[in-house]
């Protein structure tokens, strides 16, 4: 049982996603994509043993931060090219788990420098390698083994960005999205099952009013300085568009 909790720990299906962007005047920002494990880990607990949740390493307790280039060995840091290594530098990787507690959430921040810089951010966090080093966080956890950030992050493969400093947009690359599906098409069902239903939220943060914005599910503040998107995984499966954001501001 504590095989299978590591295995379906490892996949974004499991997990409440919400993504933050906070956009600053100087046309920096700061992007937060946040995993909570919480709600999976109450549910799959009930699988466990009494003498299985009174192990050690359940009891486990971790709130960890490190970076990227902390989290990834040397041999593939040489391989990365200028850009990607000032990438890795400038994101960070925090790890909170308390298991009795059903907490296990993971955080990816980065803040990019300007428009340029976060498209580029975006169109390769899910190319960064961050194995190896990454164990040094969790040490030998038998459950945080399945805390697999490239598997999180893997979605984000997915979208198509065009970002400039007055304009986000983000469209699902429904090729893309088809292949991610039938990867993980087994996770899905057995989480369908257990009715988690696998929220996603976008909020998006600017320092002046937006103008327009085309998805007609999203959620424009009264002063029109926040944008919020609220889905989930069964919808997006039906339709991908309801993930689809174009942002003028």
């Amino acid at each position: 049982m504590l095989f299978i909790l590591v295995i379906m720990l490892s996949f974004t299906s499991c997990v409440d996603i919400e993504e933050h962007y906070d956009f600053k005047l100087d046309g920096s920002c700061n992007v937060v994509y946040g995993f909570d494990m919480g709600r999976a880990i109450s549910v799959f607990k009930n699988l466990l043993t009494d003498s299985a949740k009174s192990t050690p390493q359940f009891n486990l307790v971790k709130d960890t931060t490190m970076s990227f280039l902390a989290a990834m060995p040397d041999s593939l840091e040489k391989k990365l090219t200028k850009d990607e290594l000032a990438m890795a530098h400038n994101s960070n990787l925090s790890i909170k788990m308390d298991l009795q507690k059903n907490v296990m959430k993971m955080s990816i921040t980065h803040s990019a420098k300007d428009a340029a810089d976060l498209q580029y951010y975006l169109q390769h966090l899910s190319k960064i390698p961050m194995d190896g080093k990454l164990g040094s966080v969790t040490k030998n956890n038998q459950q945080a083994r399945g805390f697999d950030a490239q598997q999180l992050v893997a979605g984000q493969d997915y979208y198509q960005y065009e970002v400039t400093p007055h304009k986000f947009y983000r469209i699902v690359d429904k090729t893309k999205f088809n292949a991610f599906l039938k990867k993980t098409q087994s996770t899905l069902v057995m989480a369908k099952a257990m009715l988690i239903d696998m929220p996603y939220k976008v909020i998006l943060n600017f320092a002046k009013p937006v103008k327009k914005v085309n998805n007609p599910k999203a959620i424009v503040s009264a002063d029109r300085r926040r944008v919020t998107l609220i889905t989930t995984m069964d919808d997006a499966i039906k339709d991908p568009s309801v993930m689809n954001l174009k942002i003028d501001f």
